[in-house]
């Protein structure tokens, strides 16, 4: 979606979509994504109201059916609310349902300055590390051969990316798992599983960078078998906060 008009000249803006562009079963799909995309990208600024139905059936090429819809679903992510007489407005970024899949889809897919991906490794580093706190705290033989297996799992995938890419998530929820956390340890999936979609997040780390990430996982390793909570914690903060720092492009907006 892009905005033909409208920006700071008093008039609606006009929201050419791609529904037109995709078959019609998932033309509701296609028109939520596209209103998300509006938000996200302040083309629709908070407090604003969205044009009426018959309008943006004709803007979208859609049934009104299928605008009201649509309407209902961004609700429901907490990016509009509807009032009866007053129309379908804009809301604040404090009231989006940032968890929801298209939201954070959409949020990431337009952080052209990182800021989302700079938020979501802090967000990220406070609950694992309050998780390997916990893991550490709850360690059996039977926990600590497991946490065994999935870092020497990652060890010997290092020559291969994108099977060591797996093998590091894997340790990561591993140790969720074994968190005991079950609510922090949702949020994290949720977060991590969206970042990991993003070529920017994911970046090109080269053999040395691989080799540095397996000793800061060891290092959560042995902090967690050995039942110290703090320094879990802590080893499990700075390594999301490093291996982020290092995959981090140096041109946000080119990615290079």
């Amino acid at each position: 979606m892009t905005e033909a008009a409208g920006a700071g000249d008093g008039r609606r803006p006009v929201l050419v979509a791609s529904a037109g562009r995709v078959p019609p079963a998932r033309l509701g799909v296609a028109v939520v994504a596209d209103l998300v995309a509006a938000i996200i990208t302040g083309v629709l600024e908070p407090g604003e109201v969205l044009p009426p139905e018959g309008e943006l059936s004709q803007q979208f090429g859609v049934s009104r059916t299928v605008i009201r819809e649509s309407v209902k679903r961004i609700e429901e992510k907490g990016l509009v609310v509807v009032a009866q007489g007053r129309g379908t407005t804009v809301n604040p970024p404090s009231m989006w349902n940032v968890l929801d899949p298209v939201v954070l889809s959409a949020m990431v897919d337009h952080d052209d300055s990182l800021g989302v991906l700079d938020e979501l490794s802090i967000v990220r580093g406070s609950l694992e590390a309050s998780m390997a706190r916990a893991a550490a705290a709850s360690q059996t033989p039977e926990r600590t051969a497991a946490l065994q297996a999935a870092f020497d799992d990652t060890r010997h995938r290092i020559d291969d990316f994108e099977a060591y890419n797996q093998a590091d998530a894997d340790f990561h929820y591993l140790i969720m798992e074994q968190s005991g956390n079950r609510l922090a340890a949702n949020i994290t999936r949720i977060l991590f599983a969206r970042a990991r979609e993003s070529a920017r997040f994911i970046g090109t780390p080269g053999p040395e960078a691989l080799r540095v990430t397996l000793d800061e996982h060891q290092a959560i390793l042995e902090a967690i078998t050995r039942g110290d909570g703090e320094a879990a914690a802590q080893a499990m903060r700075d390594h999301i906060a490093k291996a982020w720092a290092r995959r981090r492009p140096t041109n946000p907006r080119t990615g290079a």
